[in-house]
């Protein structure tokens, strides 16, 4: 898995998982959980994370929908 995102904005990382559903690419969203740790305060990133042979496809899909990606 590559990461293809990593922001503190829920809604980015929504948007994302979304947009890459629509287009039929599979990702995962880590550090969800991290909020116990911090006191849901979100300052620790979120992370969405997609196969390694998707990475490319799925960059160009968040990409031209406006979201700025780590790649």
């Amino acid at each position: 898995m590559k990461q293809l995102l990593r922001s503190t904005d829920i809604t980015v990382i929504a948007f994302a998982r979304a947009l890459l559903q629509g287009e039929d690419i599979d990702c995962f969203e880590m550090d969800v959980n991290m909020s116990v740790l911090e006191g849901s305060i979100g300052i620790l990133p979120r992370r969405l994370m997609v196969r390694a042979e998707d990475y490319d496809r799925a960059l160009r899909t968040i990409r031209d929908n406006g979201i700025d990606a780590d790649g």
